[in-house]
Order: C-alpha cells, then sequence, then structure tokens
C-alpha cells in the first residue's frame, strides 16, 4: 500500500514499481523497441554522418590515408524540455471501503493518464513550448505514401527502406487505418481476405511479415513504419511521486504528484518512414 506520511517522497523502487516499469509495458512507443537512454541531464549522443570508402591495395602498396570521417550528435533531454506532471486525487473512503487492491486501481490510473499523454507526444508532439517533437514532426524521415486501399503501398514503403539498407521492425498504424487494410478482399468475387485469408492465424498483428502496433495516439491516415533501434528515447532517472496527505485535508482527499521526463530524437532519420496520403 501506498504510504500516505506528510508529503513522503516515495522510494526509487516504489517509483519504479509503480510507473516506470508499468509505463515502459504500457506506452506503444516504448514497448516497441527504441533505445532508451537512462538521464540526469543534457544527453549527447554522437552519430557518424560521413565515412571514407576502402580500396583494394596490392602487396606492399600504399594504404591511402587521406580518409576523413564526420561527426554529428543528437542532443536530447535539454535543460528547457518541460515535464509530464500531474496530480491524481483520492479519497480516504475509497481506501477503507476499497474491496480490491487500492494499488492496482491507482496504478492503473495513473499509467493510463501518463502513457496517453507521453505516446501522443512521442508519436505527434510538434516541440512546441520545450516539448517533446514526436516521430512524425522529426526532420530528415523517409518519406512515403499510405493508400489503405491498395496494399502496394506498404510494399513500397518497405521498398524505400530496404533501398537504405534499414530492415524495418515495426509498423505503427491506426486502429481505422488497420481495419480498412484488414478488410481488403482479394477481389469483387472473392470474400477471401487479402492480408490474412485465415483468420485462426492471425495470433499476431503483421503486415507483409512485420509486427504492426495499432493506436490511436496516431492520425488515420499517418503512419510509421521503423527500424526501431535508430530512435532514442531519454528517460530522466529521478521521476518522483509525492504523497500529499494534507493539501487536501479538508476534503478528507490523498494526492499523488507525480513528475517525469522524457525525450525523443532519431539517431539515423532515414531509419524511419512516415507514411501520409498522396497529395491531391
Amino acid at each position: 500500500m501506498v504510504e500516505t506520511t506528510a508529503n513522503a517522497e516515495l522510494l526509487n523502487d516504489q517509483v519504479v514499481s509503480l510507473l516506470v516499469q508499468p509505463l515502459e509495458a504500457a506506452s506503444v512507443v516504448l514497448s516497441s523497441g527504441p533505445r532508451i537512454f537512462d538521464t540526469s541531464g543534457v544527453l549527447r549522443i554522437p552519430k557518424l554522418t560521413a565515412g571514407h570508402t576502402p580500396g583494394f591495395v596490392a602487396e606492399g602498396g600504399l594504404i591511402p590515408d587521406t580518409a576523413d570521417v564526420s561527426f554529428d550528435e543528437v542532443t536530447l533531454m535539454p535543460t528547457e524540455r518541460r515535464a509530464i506532471k500531474t496530480i491524481l486525487r483520492y479519497t480516504n473512503e475509497l481506501v477503507r471501503q476499497s474491496v480490491i487492491g487500492i494499488d492496482a486501481v491507482l496504478k492503473a490510473r495513473l499509467v493510463k493518464d501518463v502513457t496517453d499523454l507521453l505516446d501522443t507526444a512521442l508519436l505527434t508532439g510538434n516541440g512546441a513550448t520545450d516539448s517533446i517533437t514526436g516521430i512524425i514532426n522529426q526532420p530528415g524521415v523517409t518519406t512515403a505514401t499510405l493508400d489503405i486501399s491498395n496494399p502496394d503501398s506498404l510494399l513500397d514503403a518497405i521498398a524505400a527502406l530496404n533501398a537504405l539498407e534499414v530492415n524495418p521492425d515495426r509498423w505503427l498504424l491506426s486502429g481505422a487505418d488497420f481495419a480498412a487494410l484488414r478488410k481488403l478482399k482479394e477481389g469483387t468475387q472473392s470474400a477471401r481476405y487479402l492480408l490474412e485469408p485465415d483468420p485462426s492465424k492471425a495470433s499476431t498483428t503483421r503486415l507483409f511479415g512485420i509486427p504492426a502496433t495499432v493506436t490511436n495516439k496516431l492520425p488515420a491516415g499517418t503512419a510509421v513504419l521503423a527500424d526501431f533501434s535508430n530512435i532514442a528515447v531519454a528517460r530522466d532517472v529521478s521521476p518522483s511521486i509525492t504523497v500529499l496527505s494534507e493539501r487536501y485535508a479538508e476534503y478528507d482527499e490523498i494526492g499523488l504528484r507525480v513528475t517525469t521526463r522524457y525525450d525523443l530524437g532519431l539517431l539515423h532519420p532515414e531509419a524511419v518512414a512516415v507514411l501520409t496520403p498522396a497529395a491531391p
């Protein structure tokens, strides 16, 4: 049970079990395999932007040493990056009268509230007011066309990444788009589904062999195909959950104040394809 001593700061392992681990499991983005970096401050991740071309050298020949390499960096979690903050209030009657563990209820509510906001930011955030710039608004991504009436558009997106020596490992798309794709038939005279003819085999959601995650945090008409190992997420090492036992005393309520910070960047933007409808 969550301790309710005055203004008590929960211990790190309590915060991890109540928020960090459940959040990573529940979040569409965090559970899709990005590289998560725990950081206590500004995080700078170096990346190679240009290398050199080796050549064949004869025995005893001079090996060229004129090649230069250049580096850039992805900067995450700048000091001005805003945190996700919320206060969850509940009554003492709820604690006393609950017939199921109140901890489980509070954790589920807390994780859902934070996950909804975090996933929306990680996917579609525009970076305004020092917030997160989401995947679909990151610069330099590979662009492709999404035509939910024609599955060839999905194959074209895969081909675009393959041409860059990228092997994508995850689709993200809205529920409406996924349902429309799943309803496609082989032809006007056939009731056989195009993407998965045998519903009994649909134990894992896949599109052309690549796992797909359905999320309504993405708008209909926009999809993401990526090698998620090239997506970097910075996570503040010091999230906090503080019990506010006195602030709402006149209401006989207790508050849980939650603070956590995240940021997102792309190590190789070209390894992420953002699919949108073709221009009219």
